[in-house]
């Protein structure tokens, strides 16, 4: 089978492309290498990718590139591409989020449709609940984002679920609890906070260390996207993709202190907008639905992105 994975360059999507191409699967990769951040990171991130027999590299925009083609043979969608992060989400910055997040998202839905696509996998986010009235979320309960970053992942998720139920694409939207591991990308607190230790730099903290976050190990993430393109499940799934369990920010810096051999120093900064107190959810659905659990502990992931730091220094 040929799989066309989005945002190949990227964190999640470098490593869905590894599992594919090991499970004997034709990938093609699309990537608009926008400069959210260094381009160095995602062309390290596919070095490995340009070895593989059965890989096929596309530099393209979806918001204006040609899907019909880019669709040519392929069975099934990752769709990993997005504008990321909450904090750059306000402002003059909705625009790119919303062209990136929703426009491309419809645009290749679209196209998906017309090309006759098999499974259209969708990476959404735990974003798209915001401050929940209770814990674990569920994917029956109401989201309310808390950002404009939330609102285009939950935009893009209802139009995976409008083209499922209008015109039978088979859909499946992956809500994703705080992803880490190698190859995070830079903007992102582990990725920072692993960086200090290394440096010994202070780590910005936004709040007072309070926030509970769901932490999802990347290679997890991986295997529930894998999973979700060949299972037996309805169009317009909607499963959480998390570790089920809550863990307080400052207890991850001393746990990342511990994997480093030093304390973490911190510099304090007030709560950012759009920042959400907790996060937590329930992954009986991924369970009962994809086969699917995680495998890797807290301990066991920070360990495995402290590893990836130290050897790409």
């Amino acid at each position: 089978m040929t799989h066309l994975v989005t945002g190949v360059a990227g964190f999640i999507g470098s490593q869905l492309a590894e599992a594919l191409l090991d499970e004997g699967h034709d990938v093609v990769g699309v990537d608009a290498f926008t400069p959210y951040y260094d381009r160095a990171q995602k062309d390290a991130n596919v070095a490995a990718l340009h070895d593989r027999s059965g890989f096929r590299l596309v530099e393209a925009d979806l918001r204006d590139a040609d899907l019909d083609a880019l669709l040519d043979g392929v069975d099934v969608v990752y769709h990993q591409a997005a504008q990321p992060g909450v904090r750059l989400s306000w402002s003059e910055g909705f625009a790119t989020y919303d062209s990136c997040n929703v426009l491309a998202t419809q645009r290749l839905l679209e196209a998906s449709l017309q090309a006759g696509i098999g499974r259209f996998v969708y990476a959404s986010s735990s974003s798209v609940y915001g401050n929940a009235d209770h814990y674990p979320v569920t994917e029956t309960d109401l989201p309310r984002p808390h950002s404009p970053y939330g609102v285009t992942k939950l935009a893009a998720e209802h139009l995976c679920g409008l083209y499922a139920a209008n015109h039978g694409l088979s859909t499946v939207a992956l809500r994703y609890f705080t992803v880490y591991g190698p190859r995070q990308r830079p903007d992102m607190a582990f990725h920072k906070l692993i960086e200090a230790a290394l440096d010994q730099q202070p780590f910005p903290l936004y709040g007072d260390g309070s926030h509970v976050r769901d932490f999802t190990f990347v290679g997890d993430v991986v295997r529930a996207n894998v999973l979700a393109g060949g299972a037996d499940i309805a169009s317009g799934t909607v499963v959480n993709v998390c570790a089920g369990g809550s863990t307080v920010m400052r207890d991850v810096i001393d746990a990342v202190g511990d994997a480093v051999g030093s304390p973490v120093p911190v510099e304090r900064h007030p709560e950012q907008p759009g920042d959400v107190q907790r996060t937590g959810g329930s992954n009986d659905a991924a369970r009962r639905l994809l086969g699917w659990e995680p495998r890797t502990s807290l301990a066991d992931g920070i360990a495995a992105q402290v590893a990836w730091h130290r050897t790409r220094r």
